[in-house]
């Protein structure tokens, strides 16, 4: 009898998943808009791209081969940086975009950081080469003193010229994207069950939870089941970048899969199972290890915010702006965060909490939460664009957060009499040991060293006449206190000083 033979399914060879980055304003959008000939840009609020998307584009190298190849299309701005790590995570090239009328930038620098990071080939597009201003050598110069070494500047990374607007030069930095896919050898196993990242959650009104997922390896077929983290779904309805239906999807395809029983985190590793028990199974593990996770508590005055947004990665930005705002003084803790509408029961949620914050980007407050709101005095605030956010969410931090007193000593003053008592205003005389004591100044009282009460100057005297304050000498004084002060006792006067 003939024994079975077992055969390891050759390697297919994978289409490249390219993350573009840059600074914001360099022309990531504008590129990948001329790539794929649609308009996200006009779509986007502010003009700067705030979510991650991605799709695929074919493309016919000068060799005439035809590839296709998943681009991934990252935010610029800082608060974004929590999204552009992921796509780095996810891709398999970085295109670095650099404008040729401005050079490097800070958030280039950034975007190189996540590539680095990320440990994936570079490829820098120089954009706006069109542009009257551009200046190529001093731009290739930019990224030579921040230690991107391109070809011809004693390095090894690619690069092209390109106008993201006219199109000039974009086909060959496509070559040059196929060209260091084929270097990696890029390739997966299309046997094999789906496996991959999440790169975006969102809760749509009309279908529910839904996730933008992207196939490192294997295929997903109908029927099957997604799990990630603490969220699964039926794969019943499956679609492409143009929100086309699929029955199944391979290798570096992005898809959209509707019905998780939550949303998913962004960044988070998915698997496929072939049943809905399996898929519980699997659930139930990684919810009992979120339970055992111990929350850290904080001994400072804490400013609880709410969070709504209309994708996950939304949500990330937010609390990347807010982790910049934990000081010795105040410490800021989400206590929700969520995608969807502000809602009357969110406004519930933080009406017993004082200063709580509720921060909704790109969402709308339903009509109920806003009359409950003016009802509870809770604070809602809602935006459209990240910097605006970013500069409220310091304002309003700033106005909560506790004013640091400081008592600086100015002197010492011994008692040498005490006079009389009325209604808690003490007459007394004493004399300056030390620096100086002035009128309407906070005083700790001392008796051998202990400090028995706090009193206020309502009155100094030498020589017979009002003063604001005395150095030297000795002198009279009303104290206002409940203390019982008497010879031999010591008044520390002190400023307050508030910052």
């Amino acid at each position: 009898m003939k024994k079975a033979s077992h055969t390891t399914p050759e390697p297919t060879k994978r289409p490249p998943i390219v993350v573009v980055m840059g600074h914001i304003d360099h022309g990531k959008s504008t590129l990948l808009d001329y790539i794929r000939k649609s308009n996200v840009v006009a779509k986007e609020a502010g003009g700067i791209t705030q979510h991650l998307s991605a799709y695929v584009v074919p493309h016919t190298t000068k060799e005439g081969a035809k590839e296709t190849i998943t681009f991934l299309d990252t935010p610029g701005h800082e608060a974004f940086q929590k999204m552009r790590l992921r796509g780095a995570d996810v891709a398999d090239i970085a295109v670095l975009v650099v404008s040729a009328e401005d050079g490097v930038k800070p958030q280039t620098l950034e975007a190189l950081a996540s590539i680095k990071k990320a440990g994936i080939p570079m490829i820098v597009a120089i954009n706006k080469v069109d542009k009257p201003s551009a200046d190529i050598p001093r731009t290739q110069s930019s990224l030579v003193e921040n230690e991107i070494y391109i070809e011809g500047m004693g390095g090894d990374i690619p690069w092209a010229a390109i106008s993201a607007k006219t199109g000039q030069g974009v086909p060959e930095l496509l070559d040059l994207i196929i060209l260091a896919a084929d270097l990696a050898e890029l390739s997966g196993d299309t046997s094999a069950p789906a496996t991959g990242l999440v790169i975006e959650g969102k809760l749509d009104p009309k279908r529910g939870s839904t996730a933008t997922l992207i196939i490192k390896n294997g295929t997903l077929r109908s029927g099957q089941f997604v799990v990630s983290g603490t969220a699964f779904a039926p794969v019943r309805i499956m679609e492409d970048f143009l929100g086309k239906p699929l029955k199944e999807a391979s290798l570096s395809m992005p898809i959209g899969i509707i019905g998780f029983t939550e949303i998913p985190a962004a960044g988070a590793n998915f698997s496929v199972v072939a049943s809905k028990k399996e898929a519980e199974v699997v659930v139930s593990a990684a919810r009992n290890r979120l339970i055992k996770k111990q929350n850290v508590r904080s001994d400072l005055p804490t400013i609880p915010v709410l969070i709504k947004a209309d994708v996950l990665g939304t949500i990330e930005a937010i609390e990347h702006e807010l982790d910049k705002f934990s000081s010795d003084r105040i410490a800021v803790r989400v206590i929700d965060a969520a995608v969807g509408a502000i809602s009357a029961s969110d406004v519930q949620n933080v009406s017993a909490t004082k200063d709580a914050i509720i921060v909704g980007f790109n969402v709308p407050i339903e009509r109920q939460a806003i009359d409950l709101a003016e009802r509870l005095n809770v604070e809602i605030d809602t935006f459209s664009i990240i910097y605006e956010l970013s500069e409220w969410l310091d304002k309003a931090l700033k106005t909560r957060t506790p004013r640091l007193e400081e008592e600086v000593v100015t002197g010492k003053i011994k008692i040498l009499k005490h006079f009389s008592t009325q209604k808690n205003i003490l007459v007394l005389g004493g004399r300056a040991e030390d620096g100086v004591i002035k009128l309407k100044q906070r005083v700790r009282i001392l008796r051998r060293d202990i400090e028995i009460g706090k009193g206020t100057v309502k009155n100094l005297q030498q020589m017979k006449s009002d003063v604001q304050q005395v150095n030297e000498g000795e002198f009279g004084m009303q104290i206002e206190t409940r203390a019982e002060v008497a010879a031999g006792d010591h008044l520390i006067p002190f400023d307050t000083i508030i910052s």
